[in-house]
């Protein structure tokens, strides 16, 4: 059993673009799957796609490269299970000073800390990319 599956899929993430895999395979869930959509929006990755196998679903994520360098240079798990983080609305951090981009969980869904701050909605901040 895993304890924290988000930051499982942020390290096969994260070990993928450094030794420039095409892309990575992960177990599916919702939530994991709404952070790669969103990483597909803000362009981090090419594209995301569901799979049904025989056993448990799986979601395959094709990575981003700029030549030989990857688009996610890093990429941190900031709230975890033991020591939960959120934020409030006008204390959404700016990851390496805008450039980056920070994924929060909140009531109205997952969204980005652009879409958060557009809206006026704090919640629990995930993790951060750059």
């Amino acid at each position: 059993m895993m304890t924290d599956p988000i930051a499982d899929m942020l390290t096969r993430i994260r070990n993928a673009c450094m030794v420039r895999k095409p892309s990575v395979s992960l177990p599916y869930s919702k939530l994991k799957f709404a952070i790669a959509q969103k990483m597909a929006e803000a362009g981090y990755i090419k594209e995301v796609v569901k799979e049904e196998g025989v056993g448990k679903p799986t979601m395959t994520m094709s990575l981003k490269y700029k030549g030989k360098l990857p688009h996610i240079t890093e990429i941190h798990r900031v709230s975890k299970p033991g020591l939960r983080i959120y934020v409030k609305s006008d204390s959404i951090p700016k990851v390496k000073g805008g450039y980056g981009t920070a994924f929060l969980s909140t009531s109205q869904g997952l969204m980005t800390d652009e879409q958060a701050r557009e809206k006026g909605v704090g919640g629990e901040l995930v993790c951060t990319l750059y």
